[in-house]
């Protein structure tokens, strides 16, 4: 008798962390509880594990369970459920934020702040700090680029589509693999996620930084323009 396929030996797990306010412990038990009452509805639930809250020193308790299904296919049909989304939705008005870790369902990163999606809500830097992060990234990679290609007399000859694409193969791979980890270290202070708390002043002296530097970029990038054309 053939041996059945790996993914079949395994269940299937969801691990789901909440960012719930102080004070807030016995209403998010309270949803909790409907959420896997409704979850017991579906097939292949086996069972959720409820952990003890983290307490942190920021004003917030965390709060992990885990679901466990007896399929990748049972608990995709649950994690897709209108039910779930509902409850999700309605929660919002109790946990700050949530992410979550699927094991043998292909979806195996942990999520965040998407714009447009209940899902991932809540838990990265506000938009307008992530645009201008990733523009303070973005702008001198760009530049060296263009010089760089200019001095080398690369790609000079190349139709637009084609130099676009390799050009930004090789912006992305230097942005994520290098710059954009510098940026976000360089910033760790005033890149905090929307739900913790971040004072004004702090605000202020991390968009002025991001805002100097473009400026002072810009000011470097069209003197050494100015002398490539001369």
């Amino acid at each position: 008798m053939p041996n059945p396929p790996l993914e079949e030996l395994f269940y299937s797990s969801l691990v789901t962390e909440h960012i719930v306010p102080k004070g807030r412990d016995f209403a998010f038990k309270r949803w909790h509880h409907t959420l896997v009452e409704t979850s017991k509805q579906y097939d292949g639930f086996l069972r959720c594990d409820l952990c003890p809250p983290l307490r942190c020193k920021d004003p917030v308790v965390k709060w992990y369970y885990i679901f466990h299904f007896d399929s990748p296919e049972h608990l995709n049909q649950w994690m897709e459920s209108s039910d779930r989304k509902q409850l999700l939705e309605s929660g919002q008005e109790i946990f700050s934020a949530y992410r979550f870790k699927s094991f043998t369902t292909g979806l195996e990163g942990w999520f965040s702040a998407l714009s447009g999606n209940l899902e991932y809500k809540g838990l990265g830097p506000p938009r307008w700090k992530q645009i201008l992060a990733v523009i303070l990234g973005l702008y001198p990679v760009v530049m060296m680029q263009a010089i760089a290609f200019s001095i080398l007399g690369l790609m000079q000859s190349w139709s637009l589509a084609s130099s676009m694409i390799v050009n930004n193969l090789i912006t992305s791979t230097i942005l994520s693999l290098y710059v954009m980890p510098f940026v976000s270290k360089c910033l760790s202070f005033w890149l905090q996620p929307a739900y913790r708390p971040v004072s004004l002043k702090t605000n202020l002296i991390g968009a002025a930084l991001a805002i100097a530097s473009l400026v002072l970029m810009v000011l470097i990038f069209n003197g050494v323009w100015g002398l490539l054309k001369s």
